[in-house]
């Protein structure tokens, strides 16, 4: 693939790819720490997670978000030039954004002719109103070659905006790795939405449990590097029944420790990079009890939220496990789930969710830990607090919170971490009026290590632990 940089154009730009450049400097807790300038971001679209095979009109939910073809497929043939299996090929018609990205300043496109059709030409254009107009972005691109090139195209605007790329004529062309760079907040989400309407309760029908995953080549490795439960096991969970309150589950694809009496995980631990959300398989919403449990526990069913008001939240996400249909119904089990309020679910966390991938997305690897403690929340049935569900057979955590640690993809990821390392720590309280933006629960470890009684990052050296526990990360 050649790389371009011929288009320079003043009125707006794009690019596909998510990144937060800026680590944090190690502080002590009486100093100020600076103010820093917003993180850049890279995120590329690179259709490898799509699916569509036909020319006619539709919408396909990619990594990036909602993308229509019109007169455009998905192709994964040898004439396809492509980087990876797949590429978009597009006849007569148009491929275009179902969303805006926020702070962009350069887009990027790989392109080429498909196979033996003459050259033809099409035309990028851009919309600042939610896709109600579009103005034309520089010249039209002439296609006659088979090899992929990239072109960028510079953008000054400093709203929101979205892109379309138009095709003339009715010869075929490949596009690919569409790409992103901006500063700030991109505002997309990255991945598919972890939320959906089947989160909310459910039927009162209960669908059939199942047992422990059984973990495939998609699957963490059980030690080392990029192991789920590599930074430390938080409360010293074990798999013995008589550990009933802390108890220990290996679900192959993240681990927990889970509470027989309260009916949901203290918290979840897992591993996340590119290969764990690549778009194999889509969400399955095959919500089920976890029959794994000792035989005289009780077994949350997907129905047991019915009509409470609060959803089926997960702690470790839908959207971080498509690598196959097993990952994601490994989500769905529900002692991976929390009542947890509406709002506080399908926008606070799913921004959070939807931030960390696109760190991976841009050369991180993020171990996450999840968890809940607290009794009592409000959920959109009534505007009282609700302390249990099910017959008080669910525990309605009071408070729902989370911890990332960002690394650059690498090995002996243990010893890579240093006092600089960034480590995101957020806590919500579990009330439907929490804001939609994460950052505004911004917390530090040590503040959910007071809340809980647990040992976070005990993996780590202590003098480690006692720099990057006590950062108050900036959002950025």
């Amino acid at each position: 693939m050649k790389l371009r940089n011929i288009l320079i154009y003043s009125g707006f730009i794009g690019i596909l790819s998510i990144s937060a450049c800026s680590k944090k400097t190690s502080i002590t807790e009486d100093q100020t720490e600076p103010i820093k300038p917003p993180a850049s971001y890279a995120i590329t679209e690179t259709f490898e997670s799509g699916t569509k095979g036909a020319y006619s009109l539709d919408s396909v939910q990619l990594l990036s978000g909602k993308w229509t073809f019109s007169d455009g497929l998905i192709g994964n043939l040898a004439a396809d030039a492509k980087n990876g299996a797949k590429s978009v090929r597009l006849r007569a018609g148009y491929l275009s954004m179902n969303f805006d990205v926020a702070g962009v300043k350069m887009l990027y496109v790989s392109h080429a002719k498909y196979g033996t059709d003459a050259n033809s030409t099409w035309q990028l254009l851009a919309s600042t109103d939610g896709g109600k107009t579009y103005t034309q972005l520089g010249p039209e691109m002439t296609e006659s070659g088979t090899t992929l090139v990239t072109d960028s195209f510079k953008v000054n605007t400093t709203g929101r905006i979205r892109f379309q790329i138009k095709k003339a004529g009715t010869t075929r062309i490949n596009l690919d790795d569409i790409t992103f760079k901006g500063s700030g907040d991109p505002g997309i989400t990255v991945g598919a939405p972890d939320t959906d309407p089947a989160d909310t309760g459910g039927s009162t029908t209960p669908n059939a449990g199942r047992g422990t995953p059984e973990a495939g080549p998609d699957a963490p490795p059980a030690n080392g590097d990029n192991s789920n439960l590599l930074f430390g096991n938080p409360s010293g969970a074990v798999a013995a029944i008589v550990s009933s309150e802390n108890y220990l589950i290996d679900q192959k694809y993240y681990m927990e420790s889970y509470s027989m009496s309260r009916g949901t995980p203290n918290w979840v631990s897992w591993h996340l990079d590119p290969a764990n959300f690549d778009g194999t398989a889509s969400r399955k919403d095959d919500f089920a009890s976890f029959t794994g449990l000792p035989a005289d526990w009780y077994q949350v069913q997907s129905s047991s939220y019915s009509g409470s008001g609060f959803d089926r939240g997960h702690n470790c996400p839908s959207g971080d496990r498509t690598s196959s249909s097993t990952a994601n119904s490994a989500t769905f089990l529900m002692t991976n789930m929390i009542p947890q309020a509406p709002n506080n679910n399908q926008k606070t966390w799913e921004s959070f969710e939807s931030y960390l991938r696109a760190q991976a997305l841009n050369g991180y690897e993020v171990y996450v830990i999840m968890g809940s403690y607290g009794t009592g929340g409000i959920g959109s049935a009534s505007a009282s607090v609700v302390k249990t569900i099910n017959n008080g057979k669910i525990t309605v955590p009071s408070n729902v919170w989370k911890v990332a640690v960002l690394l650059k993809k690498g090995d002996n990821d243990i010893s890579r971490v240093s006092s600089s390392t960034r480590v995101i720590a957020i806590n919500t309280p579990n009330v439907n009026s929490t804001s939609a933006s994460w950052k505004d629960y911004i917390v530090t470890v040590r503040d959910i290590e007071g809340a809980t009684g647990y040992n976070l990052l005990s993996s780590l050296p202590q003098s480690i632990q006692d720099v990057v526990e006590k950062m108050k990360d900036t959002g950025n």
